[in-house]
């Protein structure tokens, strides 16, 4: 999920604006669908200024984890303050591309290494095919964002399942299941997400993480949440749905440190 602070400037290079997204609000959400922990996400809006996360992360306690923004300026001492204040994870968005590129991947992946972090990555289907082969040769975990973008290029699809089956395979990659409205554009029951998702459990269980995209800063109509995580109860048994929101998360996100 993100948070927006009003209070304080977007970057002069970011694409999507929101109003405020806070902690309280989101603490309205939790209680509707009774989720006891998240993951704040920095959103691209605010590129590398991390005020809104790290207050974010400071009022919600160990309930809570970050995935920042950085790029390679950042020193380890930088990293390492990140670290302490709850930060597991960097983000690369080279959709809303902003403060970071393509040719960080590497140099970011090997600084955030060491913290045992993971890096989360969001591209177009055809960026996700072509970066496949220097994914599988980062030092450390790689979460791929929104399932993949999975149907937002159709004659893409059999190769964007071809990729992320071939990933999660390798037992370092995780797919999120978040944004359907993001893979799925213009779909009303997201049915064409099935066959990856269910061919996923089959197998993969263990790859697999979940995420509400609160407050769907993409969307000028906000979806339902409940419904959206109502999806999850057609994807997976009881046992699978405490795999992937239970155990999985604890795993990633380093919940038990």
């Amino acid at each position: 999920m993100h948070l927006f602070d009003p209070a304080l400037p977007f970057a002069s290079s970011s694409v999507l604006k929101h109003g405020r997204a806070s902690v309280d609000d989101y603490r309205g959400l939790q209680c509707r669908l009774r989720l006891e922990r998240c993951v704040l996400v920095q959103p691209s809006s605010y590129g590398l200024d991390h005020r809104v996360l790290l207050a974010g992360l400071k009022a919600m306690g160990d309930s809570a984890r970050g995935v920042a923004v950085v790029d390679p300026s950042f020193t380890r001492a930088d990293l390492g303050a990140l670290n302490a204040q709850g930060v597991v994870g960097a983000r690369f968005n080279l959709v809303q591309a902003g403060a970071t590129h393509v040719d960080m991947l590497e140099p970011v992946a090997n600084a955030v290494a060491e913290f045992g972090w993971h890096l989360q990555l969001h591209a177009h289907p055809e960026r996700l095919i072509e970066l496949a082969p220097r994914l599988q040769a980062l030092p450390l975990p790689v979460v791929i964002d929104h399932l993949a973008r999975l149907n937002v290029t159709p004659a893409l699809r059999r190769d964007v399942v071809a990729v992320v089956r071939s990933l999660v395979a390798n037992g370092k990659t995780w797919l999120k299941l978040s944004a359907p409205y993001i893979a799925s554009p213009g779909s009303h029951d997201y049915a064409d997400l099935d066959e990856l998702v269910q061919c996923l459990a089959n197998g993969h269980i263990d790859r697999l993480v979940w995420g509400s995209d609160w407050p769907h800063v993409t969307e000028a109509l906000k979806p339902d949440d409940a419904a959206l995580m109502n999806l999850l109860a057609r994807w997976f048994g009881a046992e699978q749905r405490e795999q992937i929101l239970v155990h999985n998360a604890t795993s990633l996100y380093s919940f038990d440190r």
